[in-house]
């Protein structure tokens, strides 16, 4: 295969998980630039270990180069964060209706409505944000990406029983946050 051809086919396995890769860069790294630097330091890993690809599913393969590359940055750059919550525990019991963060308001719905959804989901994306990253990572690769648990378990390389516990203990702090936030802004008459 010549170097363009391998160019043109990496450009067709890789470049339509472009978004999904910067969002689990930008989810895991917390900021924008960073995220892009990463994204951009795991396409060129991507495409140096082209030729190891050998099938499967190509954005479980690009997205697992992308949390590896992640995960190496934060190792770097900011590492209490990536032993940071390993031991997190949590007592709420879990409402899985109660999280939603792919909820978006129906267009046409009311303004006030359509406000308070948008600051429902502005709220729950800040406390995405707080979670550890192992936990961050487990759910925005289920809940805004969509994956199986099989193919989170195939990009984090854990079993699919810790990805499936990742996922309640992150839905769980989330629920609690949601609660504690809810039951302040009821006190204070927010």
């Amino acid at each position: 295969m010549t170097e363009q051809a391998r160019v043109r086919r990496f450009e067709q396995v890789a470049l339509p998980h472009l978004d999904a890769a910067y969002n689990l860069a930008r989810w895991l790294t917390r900021n924008d630039a960073d995220a892009e630097d990463v994204v951009q330091e795991a396409f060129l890993r991507a495409f140096k270990f082209f030729d190891g690809f050998r099938g499967g599913s190509e954005r479980a393969w690009l997205l697992t180069i992308v949390r590896h590359t992640c995960f190496s940055w934060l190792q770097q750059n900011r590492p209490s964060e990536v032993v940071a919550g390993y031991d997190l525990e949590v007592a709420a019991e879990l409402d899985p209706a109660a999280l939603d963060p792919t909820f978006r308001a129906p267009s046409g719905a009311d303004p006030e409505i359509a406000l308070m959804h948008q600051a429902d989901e502005d709220l729950l994306n800040e406390m995405i944000a707080t979670l550890p990253p192992q936990f961050r990572e487990v759910v925005i690769l289920r809940e805004l990406e969509d994956l199986s648990y099989k193919e989170i378990a195939e990009i984090a390389a854990i079993p699919i029983g810790t990805v499936m516990s990742r996922l309640a203990r992150a839905r769980k702090a989330l629920q609690r946050a949601w609660l504690e936030r809810r039951t302040q802004e009821a006190r204070h008459g927010a």
